[in-house]
């Protein structure tokens, strides 16, 4: 476990599950779902991991990349699909840290569950405002690959919370939890208790809002996307900066263009890089 501390911010982190957030925390307020580092079993449970090399699913866990199909490995449960990338249940190397920052890194030889090599950095700095991360990837194969990258964080539901954000379209999911069609749509701003939404919006401006009556959390990042999910039995809020469309390999196998997915085709040793902030203000 890594602690961070900066002003009345705590932030702990467990590497070795995922290199996940573990929680972050206003005094003794949880700004994301948080628990105690010690207490998690996976980084399933966790207040936010980092997406790499893909965010949300894959469809029936097939991966069919220039003419070759890859069968991946189904990663979460009875979900028929590969979910959430690779990077959230394998361990992540401590490559430096101190009282308010950490970095930390995972290398990938191709597996089962991804046939393309790539390494990542993921740097996390705790200020008396709020969190700021910096996700970095390169492609490390011999050829041409895919790759996405994004954050799964999770914000506890409280009495009146409320989000708020602007996008240009969202994509309607069908009954197997995947994108169908894009249709035009401003964004959010609903009250959470009666949100009912597991979609992917494009066109974001790359800012969101969360509020209650204890916390206001202004989230922004330099990712074009945003999946945001929960329901009336959830007590959470996921709201996920990403890079791409759900699904998005199977829709530019299928034609689409990957500049409108938002899929990168990273060349072999070329990387990219995405930044999240979570600025934290009581209300």
């Amino acid at each position: 476990m890594i602690e961070l501390k900066a002003g009345r911010l705590r932030c702990e982190l467990a590497p070795e599950l995922g290199g996940c957030i573990a929680g972050l925390w206003l005094d003794a307020l949880p700004v994301l779902r948080s628990t105690p580092a010690a207490q998690l079993d996976s980084g399933r449970q966790s207040g936010c991991y980092p997406l790499v090399p893909f965010s949300n699913r894959i469809g029936q866990a097939t991966l069919v990349w220039q003419g070759t199909q890859h069968p991946l490995v189904r990663n979460d449960g009875d979900e028929p699909h590969a979910i959430h990338g690779v990077g959230w249940q394998r361990p992540w190397t401590v490559l430096d840290s101190d009282g308010a920052s950490a970095m930390l890194a995972y290398e990938h030889a191709p597996d089962a569950a991804w046939p393309f090599a790539f390494d990542c950095s993921h740097t996390l700095r705790l200020s008396p405002e709020g969190l700021e991360l910096t996700l970095a990837l390169t492609n490390q194969a011999q050829q041409p690959a895919p790759a996405g990258l994004g954050w799964h964080p999770y914000f506890p539901k409280r009495p009146a919370s409320r989000i708020a954000f602007r996008a240009g379209g969202r994509w309607e999911m069908g009954p197997d939890k995947l994108p169908t069609v894009r249709r035009v749509s401003g964004g959010l701003e609903a009250d959470c208790a009666v949100l009912d939404v597991d979609h992917c919006y494009d066109g974001w401006n790359g800012q969101a809002q969360l509020r209650d009556e204890a916390l206001q959390v202004r989230l922004t990042s330099s990712l074009a996307r945003l999946v945001v999910f929960t329901n009336a039995s959830r007590d959470f809020v996921a709201i996920e900066p990403v890079s791409h469309v759900n699904n998005a390999v199977h829709l530019y196998a299928a034609g689409a263009a990957a500049a409108d997915l938002g899929l990168r085709v990273l060349q072999p040793g070329e990387s990219m890089m995405a930044q999240m902030t979570l600025a934290v203000e009581a209300a």
